[in-house]
């Protein structure tokens, strides 16, 4: 699946956008690194990563094998940051970047979890030719 393409450059910028915002308020809002304006801002910031999600899931056009490819990789996406925002606190709290990969990990999630589940309803709808 190319996601730069010509039809899907609204997506990948979003994508991209989102990605970095992610890494950033992931950094931002731990105790390791924690910036107090990026923290005051934390619940507006996962909402523009909410949305941004929305967006790149709406703008990717994804048929057939491709669409299957990103319900995957998507699908695995979140799990694994599920799942490693809740063990990776306990096992590197002792270097003091548990928190910080958590909340990277959150930030995430915030935007891969919307992007998923509307490639996943366009995939459904698309099947049924509705």
């Amino acid at each position: 699946m190319t996601i730069t393409s010509k039809e899907n450059s609204i997506g990948a910028w979003a994508f991209l956008i989102g990605v970095v915002l992610a890494v950033i308020i992931g950094l931002g809002t731990s105790s390791f690194l924690s910036f107090e304006r990026i923290t005051a801002y934390s619940a507006q910031i996962y909402a523009v990563l909410v949305i941004l999600g929305l967006v790149v899931g709406f703008s990717i056009k994804v048929s057939g094998k491709d669409a299957q490819t990103f319900l995957v990789a998507g699908a695995i996406l979140v799990i694994v940051s599920k799942f490693g925002m809740e063990s990776v606190v306990g096992s590197l709290i002792g270097i003091g970047v548990g928190d910080t990969v958590s909340s990277t990990f959150a930030a995430l999630l915030a935007l891969f979890v919307p992007a998923t589940i509307v490639v996943a309803l366009k995939t459904v709808f698309s099947m049924a030719k509705v």
